[in-house]
């Protein structure tokens, strides 16, 4: 009786292949979170109390506060600054600008960056004309700081990362996600100081929404990519 060796020649070397490919298949993409204070990083003098002051947990704890993160990026944290965004200044944004193109020149698959509601509008917009790459970057902020109750920060900061993660983000631009919503960075505007749907995007609409723990999107703007950005900075 003959034995049939030929297929059991060719299946071997395929199964080497495909066990050499499996950890690249399903390997989480790899996220880098850029801090840089707000009320996402507020604490209350005592838990409850009205007031708060922004900027006071660190990156590292933002990301122990959502564990769940570890479960769809490899997330690292830097702490480009810790203030409240009223007291956003331009050597901030010039900072933040050169780490975000510095990091997504790497191997990165995206960029999270928290900030304070009062100015991330402004930050965002300065980011659509400046940032040089098409992968996703996606800042996040809250309404709560992160010792009030139902604080909305740890959510935001969980869709943020998804949007991060999400191949579905890349070559839109700087966008923005809170509340349960994406917009555009370039459109979005605050437009209330006290809810947490405190972000529209009146000429645009929403760019689109989080069901389920993961982004839909409505729409693709119709706009210069990042690597043709119109603003001519060097940085």
């Amino acid at each position: 009786m003959r034995h049939h060796t030929r297929p059991i020649k060719l299946f071997l070397p395929i199964m080497a292949l495909l066990l050499a490919l499996a950890p690249a298949a399903y390997a989480k993409p790899k996220i880098v979170l850029l801090a840089t204070g707000g009320t996402i990083a507020g604490v209350q003098p005592k838990e409850g109390e009205p007031g708060y002051k922004s900027g006071e947990v660190s990156v590292d704890q933002l990301i122990e506060a959502v564990p769940e993160i570890k479960e769809i990026a490899d997330l690292t944290g830097e702490q480009v600054a810790n203030i409240g965004s009223q007291t956003m200044t331009n050597d901030v944004w010039v900072k933040l600008a050169q780490r975000t193109n510095e990091v997504l020149k790497g191997d990165a698959a995206g960029v999270v960056i928290t900030h304070g509601t009062d100015t991330l509008e402004e930050t965002g917009y300065f980011l659509n004309l400046v940032v040089k790459s098409e992968k996703p970057v996606v800042l996040v902020g809250s309404m709560r700081p992160a010792t009030a109750i139902s604080a909305d920060g740890p959510a935001n900061l969980y869709q943020a990362v998804a949007l991060a993660a999400s191949p579905e983000a890349k070559g839109r631009g700087p966008l923005i996600v809170i509340n349960d919503e994406i917009h555009y960075a370039r459109e979005a505007q605050k437009i209330n100081t006290t809810q947490l749907d405190a972000f529209k995007s009146p000429n645009a609409g929403p760019a689109g929404i989080f069901i389920g723990g993961k982004p839909h999107f409505y729409f693709r703007m119709m706009s210069p990519t990042p690597r043709r950005a119109h603003f001519p900075w060097t940085g």
